[in-house]
């Protein structure tokens, strides 16, 4: 049976000041790394052996996969481009607290963050569960067994997390908020509500 764990990257510059990164590449903060070692520990505590690390080809996502793998003794990660963040397009680089003001009504809100659904130039969240989709054929095409561990984004995770589940887009991104480096468990027969792991 193949399991997939999908971590999202730790605290990077742009969470920090609370601005909406998309594609931007920054690197992790001081808290950052330190969350990223804490979900190491914690999945070291669950004695989880990966076969294979794959990451975001941001810098964030990157140093988060570091972090894991040099606490884990696992070899290093192998970039996986579809697990980039979503392009938020004109939205890249503006305050997390415009998101309202710019983009209703075509916004959903939620507990943790509130999500803009098509501002010019950004990603769709059905374009994105497509790309997710994409991800997920890739590793069950590389993968059959073991475990597997996918260091990635927020809004890309979840769609992963859906595409896995069968879920609707709608419905996934109003279920729980994915904080940084926490993760979450792909597994067969597994019921989705019990699927996040904090640290």
């Amino acid at each position: 049976m193949l399991n997939i764990y999908i971590v999202r990257h730790g605290q990077d510059e742009d969470n920090a000041k609370s601005i909406l990164n998309g594609h931007r590449d920054k690197a992790l903060t001081v808290l950052g790394k330190k969350q990223a070692k804490e979900m190491a520990l914690t999945l070291k505590k669950m004695s989880v052996d990966f076969s294979a690390l794959y990451v975001s080809p941001l810098k964030r996502a990157q140093e988060t996969a570091q972090i894991i793998a040099r606490e884990l003794k696992l070899k290093p990660a192998k970039v996986l481009p579809n697990l980039i963040e979503r392009d938020f397009g004109i939205m890249t680089g503006k305050p997390v607290a415009d998101v309202v003001s710019l983009c209703t009504p075509r916004v959903i809100i939620t507990n943790g963050v509130n999500y803009f659904l098509d501002p010019y130039g950004a990603e769709t969240f059905p374009q994105l569960l497509k790309r997710a989709k994409l991800v997920l054929a890739e590793i069950k095409k590389k993968h059959k067994t073991g475990n597997v561990l996918l260091v990635t984004h927020g809004d890309i995770g979840k769609m992963i997390f859906a595409a896995y589940y069968h879920l609707d887009w709608l419905s996934t991104i109003k279920m729980f908020y994915f904080k940084n480096s926490d993760a979450l468990l792909l597994a067969k027969g597994l019921n989705p509500k019990q699927a996040y792991i904090t640290k």
